[in-house]
C-alpha cells in the first residue's frame, strides 16, 4: 500500500501557528526568575554567559534584541523564547509524522499521519515545562529548536521514506546542524547513544558507514567553531565577562561546564530523589490523556518497528540517566529530551487510535481527525492557568523594591541571585537603573573571574582592598587549578576579603547586606532593617528609613520560587517591627509591620513569635 502524504509542510506551520498564538498571550512581560536577567544582559551587549557559554544563543539574541517589537529588551527576548519553541513544535510535527510512519502503521486514511503528528507536538507543545520554556528568555528554547532540527535531518538522511532520495549532502547538513546544537547546550550530547545506535544498526558498520562519519566530521566542525566567540569576545572585555575565558586553560573550563561538575553524580541519593520528582510528575506534565496515548504508542511502536523504538527508548533513558544525576532545584528543563519522546510516543498511539477507530466505524472516518485534534486541547485547559506568565510581575517588582530600599551610591552584598541578583544585571546595565548601586554576590566572590569583572565594573572598590583581594586569589588559585590547598586558609581570606570590603565601603557609601548573609561576615556592625535590606552601622539603635512602601503586583500561581518571594517580603517586614520592638519598645510599629508580613505570608512561625511579644 502506498503512503500518501498530505501537506505535511503546511500542517506543521499551522502547528507551530497555534503555538506561538498561546505563547504570545502567555509569554511573561519582563525579567524573570534565575538566569533571566543575566541571559538577557548577555544577550543585549554581547556579553559571556554563565558556562558553558551559550555563543550561538548569545548572537541571535542580540538581534532579536534590536528588532523593532515589543516596548523594551527583555520583553523582544521573551518573545524569542515563544518564537523558538513554536518553530520547533512545527517542527516536531515533521520529525513525529516520519516516526509513525516507519512505526509500520497503515490507516486507512493518509492524512492521519500528519494529523496525529500534530497532535503529539501540540500536547508537547502545551506540556507543563515545554509551555514554561516559551514564556521567558533561557537557552532551552533554541536548544528545543535545534534538537528538533536535528532529529528531522537525520530521520530525513537515514531513514528515507518512499519517493525521497536524499544524498550526502543531507548528512553534512545534520552534522553542521549538530556542531551548531552544542554551541548552544552541551546536552545536545544525550542525543549520540539513540542515534549512533539507529545509525549503525541502519547502515552496518562497513567502511563507507565509517568514511561518512569522517566526513561529516569538518561540517560537524563548522558548526562548532562558533565556539571560537567565548575567547574572542572575552578578550574584549566585555561587561558580563563569566569566567573570563581569555586562554585556553579558562576558556576549557568554560568549555566543560568546570564549575558545576561538583553537582554531577554525587550520590544516589540525588538519583532517587530526581527520578522518584520525574515519575511522579510526569502525568501531570501532559495532563494524563498524553501520557496514556504515549504508554500505548510505545507498545504500538516496538510492534512495528523495533530498531526504531529502541533509538527512542535509548533518547528518553539516556536523558533521564543524566539529569537525575545533576544535583539541582530546577532540573524540569533537563528533562526536556525524555518529554520531546513521550510527545513523539503519543503521536504514534494517536495514530494507533485512530487506525483503530477509522476501522470499527468506517461511517464516522471524517469525524476521526477532528476526534484527535480535541483531545490535544485537554493539556491547554489543564495548563493555562498555571502556565500564564503575562501578568507575572513578581521578579520585576522584587528587584526595583530592592533598589529602592538602598541609598544613593549603595553597596549591596546578597546571594538572592534567583530572585533579583541576576536581574539587577539588566536593570543597571540594559536599562540604566540605579547605575549608581554596587552589587556584588557573595557566592561568585569565591571564583577569580567575578573579581577581574566587580575591578571592570567598580576599580575603586578592588584598589581599595587590594592586599585581602590577593591574598584571597593566591589560596583560590591552587583550588581552581586542583593544587593542594587548605579549605580553612580559602575560607579566612574568603571572609577577611569581604569585611575588607564591607570596612572599607562604609568610609564613603552606605553598606548593606540581606537576611541570608551570615553575621560572620559583618562582625561587630548592627544591622538596621532598611526595606528589602539591611544597612550596616557601627552605631546601635539607629532609626532606619521611613517605613516601606513597595510596589507589589500579585500573581497566583505559587511555587518554590513564587513562595520565596512572599516570604522574602514578609521578612523584610517581620525583622523592622522586631528592630523596633527591641530597640524603642514600639508596639504599634510593629504591629503595623505584622500586619504587612501577614499579608505577604500569613501566620509564619516567626510572625506568630512577633505576634506573643506584642502587648494585648
Amino acid at each position: 500500500m502506498k503512503i500518501r502524504l498530505k501537506r505535511p509542510g503546511t500542517a506543521a506551520f499551522l502547528t507551530g501557528l497555534a503555538a506561538f498564538a498561546v505563547y504570545s498571550i502567555t509569554v511573561a512581560p519582563g525579567v524573570g526568575f534565575i538566569d533571566s536577567g543575566e541571559l538577557s544582559t548577555v544577550a543585549c551587549t554581547l556579553g559571556i554567559a554563565h558556562p558553558t557559554g551559550y555563543p550561538f544563543y548569545t548572537l541571535l539574541g542580540w538581534v532579536f534584541s534590536r528588532l523593532p517589537v515589543a516596548h523594551a529588551e527583555i520583553a523582544r527576548l521573551n518573545l524569542m523564547a515563544a518564537l523558538f519553541c513554536s518553530a520547533a513544535s512545527g517542527i516536531l510535527v515533521l520529525v513525529f509524522r516520519r516516526v509513525i510512519l516507519l512505526s509500520g502503521r497503515k490507516p486507512s486514511a493518509g492524512s492521519f499521519p500528519t494529523v496525529s503528528a500534530c497532535g503529539g507536538a501540540l500536547m508537547l507543545a502545551f506540556s507543563a515545562t515545554y509551555w514554561s520554556q516559551a514564556l521567558q528568555v533561557e537557552v532551552y528554547p533554541l536548544h528545543l529548536l535545534l534538537v528538533s532540527l536535528v532529529l528531522l535531518q537525520f530521520l530525513r538522511s537515514g531513514f528515507p521514506l518512499p519517493g525521497e532520495a536524499p544524498g550526502e549532502r543531507h548528512w553534512y547538513m545534520f552534522a553542521y546542524t549538530v556542531g551548531l546544537a552544542f554551541t548552544n547546550h552541551m546536552t545536545t550530547v544525550l542525543l549520540a547513544p539513540g542515534l549512533l545506535y539507529l545509525y549503525f544498526t541502519r547502515h552496518g558498520g562497513s567502511r563507507g558507514s565509517w568514511n561518512r562519519l569522517m566526513r561529516m566530521s569538518l561540517p560537524f566542525l563548522a558548526g562548532l567553531s562558533l565556539y571560537l566567540y567565548v575567547p574572542l569576545r572575552a578578550s574584549r572585555d566585555p561587561i558580563l565577562n563569566w569566567g573570563y575565558a581569555v586562554n585556553m586553560e579558562r576558556f576549557l573550563w568554560h568549555f566543560t561546564g568546570k564549575q558545576y561538575q561538583v553537582w554531577m553524580f554525587s550520590s544516589m541519593d540525588v538519583v532517587g530523589r530526581q527520578i522518584s520528582y520525574f515519575i511522579r510528575d510526569l502525568p501531570f506534565e501532559f495532563a494524563y490523556v498524553g501520557l496514556l496515548l504515549s504508554i500505548a504508542g510505545t507498545f504500538a511502536l516496538w510492534r512495528g518497528n523495533r530498531r526504531v523504538a529502541f533509538g527512542v527508548t535509548l533518547l528518553f533513558l539516556v536523558c533521564i540517566a543524566y539529569a537525575a544525576n545533576y544535583d539541582i532545584h530546577d532540573i524540569d528543563s533537563y528533562f526536556l529530551l525524555s518529554y520531546v519522546c513521550v510527545g513523539m510516543t503519543a503521536a504514534v498511539g494517536l495514530s494507533a487510535a485512530a487506525a483503530l477507530a477509522s476501522a470499527r466505524f468506517p461511517r464516522r472516518g471524517n469525524l476521526v481527525p477532528l476526534a484527535l485534534l480535541a483531545i490535544c486541547v485537554i493539556p491547554v485547559l489543564a495548563h493555562f492557568r498555571d502556565a500564564d506568565e503575562s501578568d507575572d510581575h513578581l521578579v520585576e517588582d522584587y528587584t526595583t523594591n530592592m533598589f529602592s530600599s538602598l541609598r544613593p551610591d549603595a553597596v549591596v552584598i546578597s546571594y538572592q541571585w534567583d530572585y533579583w541578583v541576576s536581574a539587577s544585571y539588566y536593570y543597571q546595565i540594559v536599562g540604566h537603573f540605579r547605575p549608581d548601586v554596587t552589587v556584588i554576590d557573595k557566592e561568585l566572590l569565591r571564583r577569580s573571574w567575578y573579581l577581574k569583572e566587580l575591578e571592570h565594573r567598580r576599580p575603586w572598590l578592588i584598589a581599595s582592598s587590594r592586599l585581602e583581594v590577593n591574598a584571597f586569589l593566591a589560596q583560590v588559585d591552587l583550588f581552581e587549578h586542583g593544587l593542594p590547598y587548605d579549605p580553612a586558609q580559602i575560607q579566612a581570606k574568603y571572609v577577611g576579603m569581604i569585611e575588607s570590603f564591607i570596612r572599607h565601603s562604609m568610609t564613603s557609601h552606605p553598606v548593606y547586606v540581606t537576611g541570608e548573609i551570615e553575621p560572620a561576615f559583618t562582625p561587630g556592625l548592627a544591622r538596621l532593617p532598611e526595606g528589602l535590606a539591611f544597612r550596616l552601622s557601627a552605631g546601635r539603635g539607629e532609626i532606619p528609613s521611613p517605613f516601606p512602601q513597595f510596589r507589589f503586583r500579585a500573581f497566583p500561581r505559587r511555587g518554590r520560587l513564587e513562595d520565596m518571594i512572599h516570604r522574602l517580603y514578609a521578612d523584610a517586614f517581620l525583622s523592622r517591627g522586631e528592630y523596633f520592638l527591641a530597640n524603642f519598645h514600639d508596639a504599634q510599629e510593629a504591629r503595623k509591620c505584622l500586619e504587612n508580613a501577614n499579608f505577604y505570608e500569613p501566620a509564619s512561625p516567626r510572625s506568630l513569635r512577633l505576634a506573643a511579644l506584642l502587648p494585648h
